[in-house]
């Protein structure tokens, strides 16, 4: 069994968008209701989170951002985008989902813990440097890198993120740092509008921005088959010190906002192709992130299968599961990335 520690608070609950808002504190509701029962009970280490200070926040985000969402703290409601709205406590909810996965990321780079899925809310990837969107306020993974790397000695990070829409404010975030490699699959075109195959980084950084864009319809094999081919190969050669994921549950195949077809099986092989890599790249190291998801069955069974996994109270069968894909489809996506990416990472080839 693997020393698996979760991120929980009564406190991210707080943060309520508004009636009807897809992002609403049910989601984790379901979520910590299903570590209440007998399959995972007595399974996973709780991990209390405290606050981060705003010097962690301005390591990514502009002092303008910080006081904006600061400023809406007790307010009834305020709108910082067409999609983003803030209630009283969300601005500590803010603040306890970054300190939760931060303090995540101590405890599995100190060895307290093997490795960590940060239950919180509200979600982080797509802010950006001075702007709240898409349900985010502050970046958490984004934050949580820079924190391995200034308070854990951490140089090199990979972050995965495997959300149905593409990670835009962490792509921007670092896209000119060849210390942190993004690699993302999502749902394109489609909200927000980011994340082509062409997309590889800027400056020092080219190379280190992976984008593997997909049409809508690709399910369990065809992901699973897509990591093993393409994010493998990448993060081997890249040897991380530290892996982060920011884990959307929106590609469940009853997602109201996605049209991908992703089981609660597959989450479950996702997060063992991730964990098998990173085994071999720095000791198992992984720290996830809870991004979007939007089903709440799919959300439950989605992150009860990846923590299962994870625990090693599972162990999903990769093999099993690819031989379900659509390999036409796997081995155009797999060709196309190599035509991009070949000329940066030798172990894809070209």
């Amino acid at each position: 069994m693997k020393r698996t520690g979760v991120v929980k608070d009564e406190r991210y609950m707080n943060h309520d968008p508004g009636a009807y808002h897809p992002e609403s504190p049910r989601r984790l509701e379901v979520i910590y209701q299903m570590l209440e029962e007998d399959d995972m009970k007595g399974l996973l280490a709780e991990i209390t989170p405290e606050p981060a200070p705003e010097e962690h926040l301005l390591w990514v985000h502009t002092e303008s951002l910080v006081k904006i969402v600061k400023s809406t703290a007790g307010k009834p409601s305020y709108s910082l985008d067409p999609d983003t709205s803030t209630s009283p406590g969300s601005y500590e909810a803010a603040l306890l989902a970054v300190g939760g996965v931060c303090k995540a990321i101590s405890l599995v780079m100190n060895g307290d813990l093997d490795n960590a899925f940060a239950l919180i809310r509200p979600p982080g990837h797509h802010a950006e440097r001075a702007r709240a969107m898409g349900f985010c306020l502050f970046n958490n993974v984004a934050i949580g890198a820079r924190y391995a790397q200034k308070q854990c000695g951490v140089e090199r990070i990979l972050i995965i993120d495997w959300d149905l829409h593409h990670g835009n404010g962490t792509q921007h975030i670092f896209e000119d740092d060849p210390t942190v490699l993004y690699f993302s699959t999502h749902q394109y075109p489609y909200y927000p509008g980011s994340g082509s195959f062409q997309e590889v980084g800027t400056g020092k950084g080219e190379g280190y921005t992976v984008n593997v864009p997909l049409s809508a319809g690709y399910g369990d094999g065809e992901y699973v088959a897509i990591y093993q081919n393409i994010l493998r190969p990448i993060g081997l050669e890249f040897k991380p010190d530290l892996v982060l994921v920011s884990a959307g549950f929106d590609i469940y195949k009853g997602d109201p906002l996605g049209g991908m077809e992703v089981t609660a099986q597959g989450f479950g092989a996702l997060a063992r192709s991730i964990l098998d890599m990173a085994q071999e790249a720095c000791e198992g190291k992984v720290v996830l992130c809870l991004e979007g998801g939007y089903n709440l069955q799919g959300l439950r069974e989605g992150v009860r299968a990846v923590l299962r996994d994870m625990a090693d109270a599972e162990h999903s069968d990769l093999g099993h599961v690819i031989q379900k894909m659509n390999k036409r489809a796997v081995d155009n996506i797999i060709e196309a990335s190599r035509k991009v990416h070949g000329k940066y990472w030798s172990s894809l080839g070209n």
